[in-house]
């Protein structure tokens, strides 16, 4: 890549409070529901959690540099041990990866997972009925089966069929070998470098969500413990050769990635406890840049935000570029806090304007890095897929904050598993990349640098879901490896 540093320097007042959208921890003063990245982020998406996008990632492959892997998870906040109806994706609901490689804001390439229910018996109330070795054993009594597909200009092409997801770790005495179930979920997805997993797997994102109390305590005393450490998601990976990826596109290398979920527009409840969704498909969930729904969407957007096209994100714009001016925005609760400035592109007097900052991030990518040569301002996650990854003890750019430290390889281009997200938000938002900052701004931080599970080296990365035979899952000190 040449000249790093001079287009990270260029691209300074670009990222400026822009990664302000990842730290989707501010959305007022006062305490609010367990949200985290974009957990429960919106009112109607809350009470429908199997359909709740948590988190988006996607990177180069490590251990497969001409390849990229897209981690979408969903349902957020799976408590271990939370039987007898444990966790599952929703049956019928069309899981879609969204793929623009062009920049014109439409999906190019769309990986959906659609899912079935099954049953050995209904006679009973177990999950499992015995110990469980294998995902086909007849002593998982519940389980789900998935067809993913690739639908592109070419047609809908078949890559699993009846792939079988990898189910919750109920315990070690139901599953006493749960990390061969794990491995048994990787299926070849369409050619010999292509794979795809569905199950349950360890929330990789990490923060302390105490950020509610009046942000750390006031004074950053209320720091370092991670909210969900112990919790597990529903996750869906695919990874594929990146010339896949980007054929057909503008030539760039660069895709755009967002997730959405669609479901029956019609619901019908029945006397006798059954039900039945008819009607057309509905998009009732959304997700691209982490956070974006939480911090820069106000509340009377955020479920229309969720059903919205990128395509027509514009209606959007005018909260991207006045992002601070309100007292409710996240820069203006950082200020009123810990009495730091609120960056600023230095427009019209009196007034905010963020466009130098937000837009290229939130909208249209980073010049040089992954901006699309033409692109239609949207938000979803850019990923720059000729980029070589960087990894620690493989790159001696390594940083898990990224692009702000350096590391190109890593958020916002893209999301890699370990980049610590909240940390970069933070000190973004106040300015760390415009000269002459608050020295303080450097420092800023939720102390919760690492993920409580250890990410995986191969496909599909995720680390193994918490088991519920442990006592306490969610103590961060005992739990973190």
């Amino acid at each position: 890549m040449p000249s790093i540093g001079r287009r990270i320097r260029r691209g300074a007042i670009a990222l400026g409070a822009t990664l302000a959208l990842g730290a989707g921890l501010f959305t007022s003063l006062g305490p609010a529901p367990g949200t985290a990245s974009s957990h429960r982020e919106a009112p109607l998406i809350s009470s429908d959690p199997q359909v709740d996008g948590t988190d988006l990632y996607a990177f180069v492959s490590p251990d497969a540099p001409d390849t990229t892997t897209i981690i979408s998870n969903w349902l957020p906040f799976e408590e271990p041990a939370g039987g007898p109806n444990f966790y599952s994706f929703a049956p019928g609901v069309r899981y879609d990866i969204n793929i623009d490689n062009d920049g014109d804001a439409k999906p190019n390439i769309v990986f959906r997972w659609v899912f079935e229910n099954h049953y050995i018996t209904t006679d009973t109330f177990l999950y499992n009925t015995g110990q469980v070795f294998n995902i086909t054993d007849p002593t998982l009594n519940f389980y789900q089966t998935y067809d993913l597909r690739r639908i592109d200009s070419a047609g809908s092409h078949l890559l699993v069929h009846d792939g079988i997801a990898v189910p919750n770790d109920v315990g070690d005495a139901s599953m006493p070998d749960f990390a061969t179930l794990f491995d048994q979920g990787t299926y070849t997805a369409g050619c010999d470098k292509c794979e795809a997993w569905a199950g349950q797997a360890d929330d990789p994102f990490f923060l302390d969500l105490r950020v509610f109390d009046l942000l750390y305590g006031l004074d950053l005393s209320e720091v370092g413990d991670d909210t969900l450490a112990g919790f597990n998601v529903q996750s869906l990976a695919i990874k594929a050769p990146s010339s896949s990826l980007t054929a057909g596109g503008d030539g760039s290398g660069i895709i755009g990635i967002w997730t959405t979920a669609e479901r029956r527009a019609v619901r019908i409840q029945y006397p006798n406890g059954s039900e039945r969704f008819g009607g057309h498909f509905v998009q009732v969930s959304r997700l691209g840049m982490p956070l974006v729904n939480e911090v820069v969407v106000p509340i009377a957007l955020k479920d229309h935000f969720n059903a919205s096209k990128p395509i027509n994100d514009a209606q959007f714009g005018p909260k991207v570029t006045t992002f601070g001016e309100d007292p409710n925005d996240l820069p203006a609760v950082v200020n009123a806090v810990y009495g730091l400035p609120i960056p600023d592109c230095g427009g019209t007097p009196g007034t905010i304007d963020r466009s130098c900052d937000l837009v290229p991030v939130f909208l249209t990518g980073l010049p040089e890095l992954n901006m699309p040569p033409a692109v239609s301002a949207s938000d979803m996650l850019r990923l720059n897929t000729t980029i070589p990854p960087c990894e620690p003890g493989t790159c001696a750019e390594y940083s898990p904050l990224g692009v702000i430290a350096g590391d190109v390889a890593g958020f916002p281009n893209g999301r890699r598993l370990a980049d610590d997200i909240i940390d970069v938000a933070l000190r973004v938002t106040e300015g760390v990349l415009i000269p002459g900052h608050d020295p303080f701004v450097d420092t800023l931080g939720d102390g919760v640098n690492v993920n409580d599970r250890a990410f995986g080296a191969n496909f599909p990365y995720v680390g193994l879901p918490w088991s519920g035979s442990d006592t306490d899952p969610h103590l961060a000190p005992v739990r973190r490896i």
